[in-house]
């Protein structure tokens, strides 16, 4: 490399995993307010392939991946938040997909000594996420009782042990009895292995019906409906996520019929809208770390030229934990 340009994934149009091409593109340059960043890793995560299918519309062509960690290598005017050498990881935007990408600073976490970059990342969009939903979108507590999709996944592992710090009774659904035992590890009172029975039937088995206060459904059309069934009277139905497709829409009659339960569709920008807020948030979870009440857990790694490879495992539901991707 000439030192003016630098390897990154492209993707130039809108479809499957094969779209993810690795080229050689321009070296990025800071503008005022940014910074640009060396990548150690990047994190995979479902809003990725939206990206990729088009489902969230971004102009093409672009480079993927809104989450990552490194180093920073150059400031732009005004920044005086972060400076070289220090090692930062951020939650939103595109380029992570590369081996450098340009950051606003004040969206750059600072990653505490103590901390690796491969365990900030995976508490970065997925921790973020878990944490919001349980302690903002619904905040738990040792009266509550929640459903968790996808319990071996990212979030559902880091939202199942925020749960439980917060004395939650927690309740998941996973794919086969390897994710199971990983789920039960992470604090699940009870495990549902979703391919073998009916979740709701299951859940109304466990504890009887209508007794969840809070579904979190990362997954989407193949749950959605179902979960609407298990909520107690104004229980709340906390949709984030299209793992399976985007949810059927619905009337809003059909909330009062199922109890006048409550239905939200939150996402990550939204609870992290100040730097105060995603700071804080990000103080927590290292906090959590440190004290050893929140594990993380590293599952596959691929080299940036498998984006591919990486793409397809994580749709197929192959993966647990966090997937990075290495530049």
């Amino acid at each position: 490399m000439d030192g003016d340009t630098m390897k990154a994934i492209v993707v130039s149009e809108l479809g499957g995993p094969e779209q993810l091409k690795l080229e050689e593109v321009p070296d990025p340059t800071p503008g005022e307010g940014e910074a640009v960043v060396e990548i150690s890793a990047a994190g995979l995560n479902f809003i990725d392939t939206y990206h990729r299918t088009g489902l969230y519309e971004v102009p093409l062509p672009f480079t993927p991946g809104t989450e990552g960690a490194g180093k920073v290598l150059e400031v732009g005017s005004g920044v005086e938040l972060v400076s070289p050498g220090d090692r930062v990881g951020w939650a939103t935007g595109l380029g992570s997909y590369a081996e450098k990408v340009v950051v606003p600073a004040d969206k750059l976490i600072p990653i505490p000594d103590d901390v690796s970059d491969d365990t900030a990342i995976a508490l970065f969009i997925q921790g973020l996420t878990a944490h919001y939903l349980a302690t903002d979108t619904f905040p738990l507590d040792d009266d509550s009782t929640c459903l968790i999709h996808a319990g071996a996944g990212g979030v559902g592992l880091l939202l199942t042990q925020i749960a439980r710090i917060k004395g939650a009774r927690v309740i998941t659904t996973v794919g086969t009895v390897e994710k199971a035992e990983i789920s039960r590890s992470a604090g699940a009172s009870e495990v549902i292995l979703y391919r073998d029975v009916d979740f709701a039937t299951e859940v109304e088995r466990l504890i009887g019906p209508n007794a969840v206060d809070v579904v979190y459904d990362g997954v989407g059309a193949a749950t959605f409906m179902q979960g609407l069934d298990v909520l107690r009277p104004r229980g709340m139905m906390v949709t984030f996520g299209n793992a399976s497709g985007p949810v059927p829409e619905i009337s809003p009659l059909l909330l009062a019929r199922k109890g006048s339960v409550f239905l939200t569709r939150p996402t990550l920008a939204h609870y992290v809208a100040t730097r105060d807020e995603l700071i804080a948030r990000a103080n927590d979870l290292f906090g959590w770390v440190r004290e050893g009440s929140l594990e993380v857990e590293i599952g596959l790694e691929f080299d940036l030229a498998e984006a591919r490879q990486a793409h397809e495992a994580l749709e197929a539901r192959k993966t647990t934990g966090k997937v990075l991707l290495r530049p």
